[in-house]
């Protein structure tokens, strides 16, 4: 049996937080073989296993039932779904009478508000279960060939996280130094959740990608300068660590498009993220701004080696990816389909002399098509 203070993600909080904890937690009792949830529900809560043993599985595309994995007293389930708000990817059941604690989405999201430490030790045992899963199910993919792709996403997924997962842990570290002031418990709170959404972000479109389902979302109109500038600010502060500097040469317009935020920074991450991949000894990422009478274009062009002449003419094909240890090939896809989402174009080229510059283009409000 394991109590819940001793548990290994809250051995950090201090006691005033522990009480806390316990206010948000409930205990369930399960019998032998009864369903903790199903595949399919939606993501409600975290689940901490108290005492028993809670088998983790998923309907495969036979229709038969494919056993992932078995959670232990002292460890978590269900925390991805309430991580991307999307219904439950596999189904819980007691393997014997089992004892839980449950933790609702809207406790959680209070306690991660408040609680710096919690949030970090929550990342560090998500990572961990999921370099566990993908470490898994890539040695299954070299057994049979069938499961390749899930190897290939799951690297995909940990190679994405990496840099937003990164800043996470910084902040959180940041907020809980004793010499840490309101103001930086602040401002550590705004880059946890912008990252957190960005993340929740990512697994949105993978799901997207891999389902070939068409998400609705809304575009909203607004100064392409308002849109950048931040974000431009925000990604130098990730690549800086890798010696490279973002540099406009052009100023950043400011006139009105019609955008949806979260998804188009996508775009300028995976551009970003792919040339500063490239630069491994640092170097510069340029932009240009261009205003035509129909569309505004952006440019990011960077010091690199340039695209490999292996993928140049299927560069935004899923899985065209050469030399990445990392990469999976699926970030430029997901660029075009974004890029398309906002009736605009994108494409990629060598530039004389090395290097590679990507363009994507976007219509102004008085060009875009009448229906969406």
């Amino acid at each position: 049996m394991v109590s819940l203070e001793s548990n290994k993600l809250f051995c950090e909080l201090l006691p005033a937080e522990l009480e806390q904890l316990h206010g948000a937690a409930r205990e369930l009792t399960f019998a032998a073989n009864q369903p903790i949830f199903r595949q399919g529900d939606p993501g409600d809560g975290i689940y901490f296993v108290k005492e028993g043993l809670v088998q983790i599985a998923t309907m495969v595309s036979t229709g038969e039932s494919k056993e992932l994995s078995k959670i232990a007293p002292g460890d978590l389930f269900g925390e991805l779904a309430v991580l991307d708000n999307e219904p439950r990817s596999a189904s819980a059941t007691a393997d014997k009478a089992t004892t839980v604690y449950f933790i609702s989405r809207d406790e959680l999201q209070k306690l991660l508000d408040h609680m710096p430490r919690l949030f970090s030790a929550l990342v560090r045992e998500i990572t961990r279960r999921m370099r566990t899963f993908n470490d898994k199910y890539v040695r299954e993919a070299f057994e049979a060939e069938r499961l390749q792709l899930v190897g290939r996403f799951a690297s995909s997924i940990v190679h994405d996280l990496k840099n937003p997962l990164n800043i996470i842990g910084i902040s959180a570290e940041m907020a809980c130094m004793p010499s840490s002031t309101l103001e930086s418990r602040e401002v550590a709170k705004v880059r946890i959740r912008k990252q957190v959404e960005r993340i929740s972000n990512m697994v949105s479109e993978l799901l997207e990608f891999t389902q070939g389902a068409h998400i609705n979302f809304i575009l909203a109109q607004m100064s392409y300068n308002s849109f950048v500038e931040p974000l431009l600010e925000e990604i130098q502060q990730e690549i800086a660590l890798k010696s490279i500097k973002l540099e406009c040469l052009t100023p950043i317009p400011s006139v009105l498009v019609r955008i949806n935020p979260q998804r188009l920074s996508r775009v300028f991450h995976n551009l970003i993220g792919n040339a500063a991949d490239s630069m491994a000894g640092g170097g510069a990422i340029k932009l240009r701004f261009i205003v035509t009478g129909q569309e505004v274009v952006t440019e990011l062009e960077d010091t690199g080696n340039g695209i490999a002449p292996e993928i140049l003419d299927r560069l935004f094909q899923a899985f065209a990816t050469h030399g990445k240890v990392n990469g999976t090939g699926l970030g430029l896809s997901i660029c075009k389909k974004i890029t398309r989402d906002h009736h605009g174009r994108i494409s990629g080229r060598n530039v004389p002399g090395g290097g590679a510059l990507f363009s994507f283009t976007l219509p102004l409000p008085s060009t875009e098509p009448k229906s969406y």
